[in-house]
């Protein structure tokens, strides 16, 4: 029996438009506004021209200008808005989207793939939103014989492990989530968690295809773990500090990669391999044994876990401009706010408005901001490139690489960054320090 599809008719069209507008409307009223209302209740509201702010007074303020600034500037520097939008959870899940985006032009660019390079009309970026979609919409399917409270948290495990990492990267002077004294042993601990969370996840699954790429990928995060963290020695040698701040402020006159490129280098290629990228994606190789371990997701627990990789993908591309390449030090581009706009006001006509609340930040930080973000995505194009040049490597090639070649060559970059101490060339104390 053959089915006919309904025809196109604009009443209807206008009429479920109306009802999605309705719907919008009614659940922003019933749950935007109050959740508007408890945010405002957890910020410490400035007091205005004498007079104490309270939530109820805030929202009636909300169409001057004037008064709206200042509440908002207080809002950006509450931890709440930093955790959740900049430099935050919001700011990396942007870049993690872009990544996507621009991995697969990049990549269709040098293939020569005609789907991702001529998709849609603007530039195939209705192929994203269209992927997202698709993923909210489709199916989760639990396997039968699956451990299903580790297979349910899995993805939720990795991606809270991986907004961690991102928690610990300073974008900018003063602009960081987390900023404990001993950041880089933080660092350490939670890229620990990701080999544990994959094998997990692959044994809850109950599939052997999952557990091998499990294995796979414990075997091979655990290799070149070791050699990424001696990797990095040097620069705490150099640097005097453990806190990621201050090693950005101690490149403020040059970078550690123009001392240490083999530790560059080395870290770089553990880069690689803990993200599983290629030549490093045997633990997902889709030839031999599907995805790997993550063959029983589907829905948005494979979309969860992608944000993840993303996520990490961007954790470790900061990490290596903090680390390596200044941080967000740079020549001052950003032009400074003019003061008569601060001052006098902005004229209109005959009208003058006073803003008190600008500027929302400060010269330094989105100066520090913009030198973080082109050094970072020009690290992330970096580490997208293999996947479109280079074959995939076997594994005992790679554990052979991982627990040989780059640990000798990670203990060569601590002797040269101690005959640099101990020379007084660098480090506390040193001649260029």
């Amino acid at each position: 029996m053959s089915t006919i599809a309904p025809q196109f008719r604009l009443s209807r069209f206008i009429a479920s438009l109306f009802d999605l507008i309705f719907w919008v409307l009614l659940i922003f009223s019933l749950v935007g506004l109050p959740i508007v209302f408890i945010v405002l209740f957890y910020i410490k509201l400035p007091v205005i021209n004498g007079q104490f702010m309270t939530p109820y007074l805030a929202m009636t303020w909300m169409a001057d200008p004037s008064r709206t600034l200042p509440i908002v500037k207080s809002f950006m520097h509450t931890t709440i808005f930093r955790v959740m939008a900049f430099p935050g959870f919001g700011f990396a899940a942007l870049l993690a989207a872009a990544t996507i985006f621009v991995e697969r032009k990049f990549l269709a660019k040098i293939q020569l793939r005609v789907g991702p390079l001529y998709c849609g009309k603007i530039e195939g970026i209705l192929q994203l939103m269209g992927d997202g979609f698709k993923l909210m919409s489709k199916e989760i399917i639990i396997p039968a014989k699956a451990d299903k409270p580790i297979f349910w948290v899995g993805p939720l495990l990795f991606v809270g492990t991986a907004g961690a990492f991102v928690s610990l990267i300073p974008v900018a002077p003063g602009w960081v989530v987390a900023n404990p004294s001993v950041g880089l042993l933080a660092v350490f601990a939670v890229i620990g968690f990701f080999p544990i969370i994959a094998v997990l996840t692959a044994w809850a699954a109950n599939s052997k295809w999952t557990f091998i790429g499990g294995l796979r990928a414990l075997h091979q995060m655990v290799a070149f773990e070791i050699p990424l963290i001696l990797s990095l020695l040097g620069v705490v040698i150099l640097s005097g500090s453990l806190n990621l701040s201050h090693i950005v402020e101690s490149q403020e006159h040059f970078w550690w990669i123009t001392f240490l490129p083999i530790g560059a280098i080395v870290f770089f290629i553990t880069i690689l391999a803990e993200l599983e990228r290629v030549p490093f994606d045997l633990p997902e190789a889709e030839s031999e044994i599907v995805a790997g371990w993550l063959t029983e997701f589907s829905g948005m627990m494979y979309g969860l876990i992608q944000l993840g990789t993303y996520l990490k993908l961007y954790a470790f591309a900061g990490l290596f401009t903090v680390l390596f390449l200044g941080g967000w030090n740079g020549p001052m581009v950003w032009p400074p706010f003019p003061q008569d706009i601060i001052t006098q006001g902005i004229t209109i006509g005959p009208v003058t408005a006073k803003f008190p609340g600008l500027p929302l930040f400060d010269q330094d930080m989105l100066n520090g901001t913009l030198w973080f973000v082109i050094k970072t995505v020009g690290v992330i194009l970096l580490i997208l490139l293999p996947r479109g040049v280079f074959p995939r490597v076997r594994i005992d090639m790679i554990l052979h690489t991982g627990w040989y070649k780059l640990i000798g060559l990670a203990f060569v970059n601590i002797f040269i960054a101690l005959g640099l101490l101990y020379a007084g060339v660098l480090g506390p104390g040193g001649l260029l320090h």
